[in-house]
Formats: structure tokens, C-alpha cells, sequence
């Protein structure tokens, strides 16, 4: 009976001796393996996308109506900015102040759904996409911003939707506010706030209109810088700024089939993509990175005027 409490003993011993270096194995294991663990941990931090907290923006002090096909357009407000660059490309300088009337403008590009509405109702010539080195259907969904469109074609939509194009001038007082802003949120540009060239924004080609809450303009506009260039009404001229009038220009008067574009799109590199860029571009020219977005006169006459 005493042998058989001493075996007992021994195995109870035993096992809780082996429990017990178990656990030291393992603190010892842990112990040995921090510091590869630190040295991985901080490598992946490295390279890890670090999601900052988007900014709370009010634009409610800006007036929003809804235009006649159902898109909504902000009152861009009276008043002067401004407009090109100090150091720039040669077109855009110099950098000079213009005042403009109030207007509107689509806080949105028209997007391809919006397009292919307005196809179906005037048997407007469908757009037809260039050569891309990957499959179209990539660049295709209702919810992208319509592409492949001429200036004639962006001329159309606008007037059937009661609008028109923008001025130059209108595309980037809207884009830029009153300031002297590189991009719509700022100096500095940053990839999370635009669909520029490369996939580190999130968007190898094409992105889903307004995907960009953190890049809207100080009017609340989105994707005008990114996602597709957009026509506006001008003729192109690389010296018209020598000469911009004052008040509310309409562009150079040279009926040249040059037109301008503006804004950059998901090809454009950071530095093309600044707001003071200006492309100029022949009127029937079709493309994969460019579409547009409309305006339109405001509704109340100005006080001044």
C-alpha cells in the first residue's frame, strides 16, 4: 500500500515537473524569437497603406440645385481668383487675377450610365474607345465617368441637358478656389486623394465616379483632378493668358480645332495632374482618359451686373 502511494506521488511529481518546463520552453522560445518578430513586424508597417482619418469638409454654405436630367450642380459664387501659374509651363504663366459672375457646375463628371441615357434618347453617335492595352471592358460601367467622347460629343450632352460647357476660366476657379492651391485639398499632393497614373490609389484605370470623398475641391467637387480629363469650352492658345480680360474670359476667339483640357486624368502623373495644367488637344480627338462635366449659367443675375 505505501509502494503504491510512493508511485503515485512520483507520477503527479512528474507530471506537473513536466508541465512546468513546458511552460518554461515556451517563454524561452518567445523570449528567442522577439526580436525576428520585431525586425518583421517592422518591416510590414514599412509597407503598409496607413489609413489616415478623412477630414470632416462642410460645404453646406454653397448652394446645390438639381439640374434638368437629375445631376447635381453647386453655385460656384461671384468673386475673383487666381488663375495660371508663376512658374509653370509656358502656357500657364503668368499667374493673374480674373473675376467671374456666379455659376454652376456638376459637382460630378457625367458619368457612363448618365452618357448612355442620353445615347438612347437622341441616337447620339455612341463614343467608341481607342486602342487600349488591355481589355475595354476594363474601362466599362455605369458608374465610371463617361470617356472616349469628342468635344462635339461633351457639346451635345450639355445642351441636352440645358447646360453647357465650361469656360477654362469656370473649370478652374471651381477646381481651385480663391487660393493659389497646386491641387483641390492642397499644396502637396498625396495618393489617397485622387485616381492618377499607377495602382497605389486604388484604381489601376478607371474609378467609380466621386470615390474620392478626401480630394473634392473647396466648392465640394469631385475627381477634378483624376480619373479622366474633362473638355472645356475654349479654343486652345499657349499665349492667351498674355492677354486674359479681366472679367469672366471666354477663351481665345480663333475657331481653332484645338480645344483645351483640363484637370489630368488616370494616366496623368502627379506633377501633370496640378490644376494649373493645360492640355490642348484636337476637337474629334477620342481617348480613353478623357470625358467631361457641364455648366451652367446662374439663375439670378448678379447684383453688380
Amino acid at each position: 500500500m505505501l509502494e503504491n502511494k510512493k508511485v503515485l506521488m512520483g507520477s503527479i511529481i512528474f507530471v506537473f515537473g513536466s508541465f512546468i518546463m513546458m511552460i518554461a520552453m515556451l517563454l524561452y522560445e518567445t523570449y528567442k524569437g522577439k526580436p525576428a518578430y520585431d525586425a518583421m513586424s517592422s518591416k510590414m508597417s514599412e509597407k503598409a497603406r496607413v489609413l489616415q482619418p478623412v477630414p470632416v469638409q462642410d460645404f453646406s454654405m454653397y448652394k446645390v440645385i438639381v439640374s434638368d436630367e437629375g445631376r447635381d450642380m453647386v453655385e460656384i459664387p461671384e468673386g475673383p481668383f487666381t488663375m495660371g501659374s508663376r512658374n509653370g509651363d509656358p502656357d500657364e504663366v503668368p499667374a493673374h487675377p480674373v473675376y467671374l459672375q456666379s455659376y454652376y457646375m456638376d459637382l460630378k463628371e457625367v458619368t457612363q450610365g448618365e452618357y448612355e441615357r442620353f445615347l438612347k434618347m437622341t441616337k447620339h453617335q455612341e463614343p467608341i474607345v481607342p486602342v487600349f492595352e488591355d481589355e475595354v471592358s476594363k474601362l466599362m460601367s455605369p458608374e465610371y465617368p463617361a470617356m472616349a467622347v469628342t468635344w462635339n460629343d461633351a457639346i451635345a450632352y450639355c445642351r441636352w441637358a440645358g447646360k453647357r460647357l465650361p469656360t477654362e476660366a469656370e473649370w478652374e476657379k471651381a477646381a481651385r478656389g480663391e487660393g493659389k492651391r497646386r491641387y483641390p485639398w492642397g499644396g502637396k499632393f498625396d495618393q489617397n486623394y485622387a485616381n492618377v497614373d499607377g495602382a497605389d490609389d486604388g484604381y489601376q484605370y478607371l474609378a467609380p465616379v466621386a470615390s474620392f470623398e478626401i480630394g473634392r475641391s473647396p466648392f465640394g467637387l469631385y475627381d477634378i483632378t483624376g480619373n479622366v480629363a474633362e473638355w472645356v469650352m475654349d479654343d486652345y492658345a499657349a499665349d492667351y493668358y498674355q492677354t486674359t480680360p479681366y472679367r469672366d474670359p471666354p477663351g481665345p476667339e480663333n475657331d481653332d480645332v484645338y480645344k483645351v483640357i483640363r484637370g489630368g486624368s488616370w494616366r496623368e502623373s502627379r506633377v501633370g495632374a496640378r490644376l494649373t495644367k493645360r492640355f490642348s488637344a484636337k476637337m474629334w480627338r477620342t481617348d480613353a482618359t478623357v470625358g467631361f462635366r457641364c455648366a451652367k449659367d446662374s439663375e439670378q443675375p448678379s447684383p453688380s451686373s
